[in-house]
């Protein structure tokens, strides 16, 4: 399989690096200041479930370079999302489909717009990793999941087939015929996770520690439970208990990719996630409070400099 990984930050580098291992065809699209920086310092992935390198790893900066795609694995943020849609319709042209991994929900309709519907996978990961100031993978928990499936009957085929090549692959794959489920526990997960520890420049285990700000992440993992039900997605107690569970399983020292990019002073995915769950609560007349609450304290760290 001819697969491109669209950036590679962190999730790229990871799953890209992985792939890699397994012998598939991988290619990294990336913009010119990271390609400098690998050429420079190598795509490594240092992590807690083996470290590896990739050697002479294949970069891409323009899509004409490219004459066959099989599978785009997107992993940028959510706010590069709109600069990508020129070169991802390029890549759909020459056969791609599109994975996204991106955190959020909104991302996929607005692929389906752009792609058409039959080119857009659902995915999401579940991964706690950062690059360090080499550009390489610092991956410090147990998680590594990548959970895939189609959103249309024509994806079936290219779904198996990457389930199969994953049997084979250093991390944890899952296909489901429920990915838009899964999308959004994953995306009532981070909404908590993110929002908390960026809002309140907390770690996880600072959280678990104060049951009261304990509570709050469960609090705002129920309204997106909430906002799911208006989406006809059925999200019960029991997939909030588990995921509050898997938020208490979480090392003492974890943060979100978004707290994370705080303390660097990096842009901030707040309109993709907070912004995002109250754009589609106003289209189903819902309110969200404790989710706007977080929105609008972390709004401020928008406009911070380095």
């Amino acid at each position: 399989m001819n697969i491109m990984i669209f950036g590679a930050g962190a999730l790229g580098t990871y799953f890209g690096s992985r792939w890699s291992e397994t012998g598939e065809n991988v290619s990294f699209y990336v913009r010119e200041g990271r390609k400098v920086q690998i050429e420079q310092e190598g795509l490594q992935v240092i992590s807690v479930k083996g470290n590896t390198k990739v050697r002479s790893p294949k970069l891409v900066t323009n899509a004409s370079e490219v004459s066959s795609v099989d599978l785009v694995l997107l992993g940028v943020k959510g706010y590069h999302l709109e600069d990508s849609l020129p070169v991802l319709k390029e890549f759909v042209r020459k056969g791609a489909k599109v994975l996204p991994i991106l955190n959020g929900i909104e991302h996929i309709s607005i692929l389906k717009d752009e792609l058409g519907e039959e080119a857009v996978l659902g995915g999401l990961s579940y991964i706690i990793a950062t690059l360090d100031d080499h550009g390489h993978v610092q991956h410090t928990s147990e998680l590594h999941e990548l959970i895939f499936g189609p959103l249309h009957p024509s994806q079936e085929e290219i779904c198996a087939s990457l389930s199969k090549i994953n049997e084979h692959a250093n991390f944890n794959s899952q296909l489901t015929s429920n990915i838009e489920e899964e999308m959004w526990k994953k995306y009532m997960f981070i909404s908590a996770m993110s929002g908390v520890t960026t809002a309140g420049d907390f770690h996880t285990g600072i959280i678990r520690d104060v049951p009261e700000t304990l509570k709050l992440v469960e609090n705002v993992m129920s309204e997106i439970g909430t906002l799911a039900s208006q989406y006809d997605i059925h999200i019960n107690q029991e997939d909030i208990d588990r995921r509050m569970k898997s938020f208490q399983s979480l090392p003492y020292e974890a943060t979100s990719s978004m707290h994370q990019d705080k303390r660097k002073k990096n842009k901030l995915e707040v309109e993709h996630l907070q912004g995002g769950a109250l754009r589609l609560a106003e289209q189903v007349q819902l309110k969200l409070p404790y989710t706007e609450t977080l929105y609008r304290l972390i709004k401020p760290y928008e406009i911070q400099k380095k």
